[in-house]
């Protein structure tokens, strides 16, 4: 045991020192005030304790990260030096993940976890309870789970370790699991939490925690990219085999993971505990659709949060320094043309299907259906003389894009939103100007620049002028996402189940927009349609959020050049000075036509892993 610990003495992972209990914001942020040996560790509850919450930090957040920001259709990176940008050119592989060793940083979380498991008993019963040790075993098992869950989405199958990995261990003899094998593991390990996890934490000091619910959740995860495409007997992966010649993807197809994954997502809606949030929760006298979308992410207290971090730090600075315009913000993770136009009308319709859409011209007045409102909120719905393009669309829309002429985000007073501002624009509302000319456009130095920022997630408290960003949580996983998985895994296997329908319209009744029967009622019941729908609403709704990389990969819709093919705005094009007036910015142009090869699908394992351990196969065609 002693060589275990060693070993990650060494190498700077024991992140443990003498500290007392800590609060739910702060117990990632835990850092050593000197390293222990291996016996001084279990002595103190302390120290266990600091032990198991520095496992917590090998939880990656997908804010920045290249794997789900610029990758997919939804968003694109104005910077083309940077990661994403050379992976979505095809200039990367496994000599060459560009610093992006995501299955080393989950293994090492796993081995801290094994090792805790495998010594929390050691704490003196009267320094540390039996009921918590038991608490913290669940704990750790639920982490465990969490960074194989991460590996399986990303590499496919991996190494399974039961126990702590000894320094002079040979790891010639690991080998990658069956795709199946490694689902029924992580499945497993969550199980075995489920009765040692509370359905809910009856302190805000606990926030951050897994419960039973997010356990579940992670099943309804797991199970879903086993039903889909990717894994569920897909011909492109017949032959990827260990060296031995066992095989490691699914060879038949089978519907029957499909209803697998449905109950799964259903378990989780069964708890009874959740429910999407609505303003209404906050205080507020009535219900606000845009209110309601926009302030979930400003909190993890509440009913939707299924699994979140809650961790002070530098992400939430950097998220709204990259997503806000240029004069404070730098203009850096751009939402895309293609996940504007996914958006719908206020009348819950597709652009192409609403009569009343237009893109010529200007609006002429504010906003009639937030009139009364704009002069508090004025971020909210849209403003006399912005594109028609933006206007009348859904509440989701106005709070997960920021667009030219939009009011900056993170402004709180007059004079930071005029810090926005050209001269000739400070009219208090700090509006982004995107056209060439403007403060934050395109200019010289940012021809790669979408004409849009991301405004969901992004703080309205904070100020991006003065570096001052206000702490929320990062939602990993949310309740709209399980009734998501639900409808999408039963559109699947039964169509016309009713609680499709159902769900359905309760997320688009929370987003303010009518339900599904009433806009498309024909499309009801029809596997192929409605699969359409489920995905763009999966689209809409989890916009930002991670999900589009994720579901494009497990689904095989990468390929398709839709889905690659990337537009912008016309920010290149001189506006002669009309500025905010210059219809010419108004037209679609590409951006970028991704480069793909089907080998993407699945990250590639980095070299020095391969070599390390000479049992382990590479992903295929890397």
């Amino acid at each position: 045991m002693k060589k275990i610990f060693n070993r990650i003495l060494a190498a700077g992972l024991l992140s443990i020192g003498a500290m007392g209990m800590v609060t739910s914001c702060d117990y990632l942020d835990q850092k050593p005030e000197n390293l222990k040996t291996s016996d001084m560790i279990w002595e103190t509850r302390t120290d266990a304790e600091a032990y198991l919450y520095n496992i917590y930090g090998y939880i990656w957040l997908s804010t920045d990260d290249p794997v789900v920001f610029g990758f997919a259709d939804e968003s694109s990176c104005v910077f083309s030096n940077t990661n994403v940008r050379k992976m979505v050119e095809g200039n990367w592989g496994p000599s060459n993940t560009l610093g992006d060793n995501k299955w080393n940083a989950a293994y090492r979380g796993i081995q801290k976890a094994l090792i805790f498991e495998e010594n929390i008993d050691r704490v003196p019963e009267g320094v540390l309870s039996t009921d918590l040790k038991i608490q913290y075993k669940a704990e750790s098992r639920f982490l465990r789970g969490w960074f194989y869950w991460n590996i399986l989405r990303l590499y496919g199958p991996f190494v399974i370790f039961d126990k702590p990995v000894e320094q002079d261990e040979d790891f010639n003899k690991y080998v990658r699991r069956p795709f199946e094998e490694c689902v029924e593991y992580v499945c497993e390990l969550m199980e075995s939490t489920l009765g040692e996890l509370p359905e809910v934490w009856t302190s805000t000091a606990y926030l951050g925690r897994p419960t039973k619910g997010a356990a579940l959740a992670v099943i309804s995860q797991v199970r879903l990219l086993a039903a889909s495409e990717l894994w569920n007997g897909n011909p492109r992966l017949k032959d990827f085999k260990n060296k031995d010649g066992e095989l490691l993807a699914p060879q038949t197809k089978d519907n029957e993971k499909w209803r697998i994954a449905a109950e799964a997502a259903e378990d989780v809606i069964d708890l009874g505990i959740y429910h999407l949030y609505r303003n209404t929760e906050s205080g507020d006298r009535t219900f606000d659709p845009y209110l309601s979308f926009r302030d979930l992410f400003m909190s993890g207290n509440h009913a939707e949060v299924i699994f979140a971090t809650h961790k002070s730090g530098d992400w939430q600075w950097g998220y709204d320094k990259r997503c806000n315009p240029k004069n404070g913000g730098y203009s850096m993770q751009n939402a895309t043309q293609n996940i504007v136009d996914a958006f719908l009308t206020r009348d819950g319709l597709d652009i192409n299907d609403d009569e009343n859409y237009t893109e010529a011209g200007f609006a002429k007045e504010d906003d009639p259906a937030e009139y009364g409102k704009v002069r508090n909120e004025i971020n909210r719905g849209y403003r006399k003389g912005e594109s028609n393009m933006y206007a009348n669309r859904e509440p989701r829309f106005y709070a997960s894009v920021h667009y030219n002429g939009r009011p900056a985000l993170s402004a709180i007073t007059v004079d930071d939103r005029n810090y926005f501002s050209s001269d000739k624009n400070k009219d208090g509302f700090g509006r982004a100007e995107y056209y060439y000319s403007g403060s934050s456009g395109a200019g010289t130095q940012m021809t790669d620049f979408t004409g849009y920022n991301i405004a969901k997630k992004v703080s309205t408290s904070s100020s991006i002028r003065n570096d001052q960003a206000v702490y929320r949580p990062f939602i990993h996983i949310r309740y709209a996402e399980i009734l998501l998985n639900y409808m999408e895994a039963m559109n699947e296997y039964n169509p016309e189940d009713s609680k499709i329908i159902s769900y359905f319209n309760e997320i688009r009744d929370r987003a303010g927009i009518p339900k599904i029967m009433a806009t498309y009622p024909q499309d009801l019941g029809d596997k192929d349609k409605m699969r359409e729908w489920i995905l763009r609403e999966r689209q809409i709704e989890l916009a930002f959020e991670g999900d589009r990389f994720w579901t494009l990969a497990r689904r095989l819709l990468y390929e398709k050049e839709e889905n690659r093919k990337i537009y912008r705005m016309n920010v290149l094009a001189d506006d002669q000075g009309q500025g905010f007036a210059f219809e010419g910015f108004y037209e679609r142009k590409i951006l970028q036509t991704r480069y793909w090869d089907n080998k993407m699908y699945l990250y590639p394992i980095y070299q020095t892993e391969i070599d390390r351990g000479r049992g382990l196969v590479q992903n295929p065609g890397w």
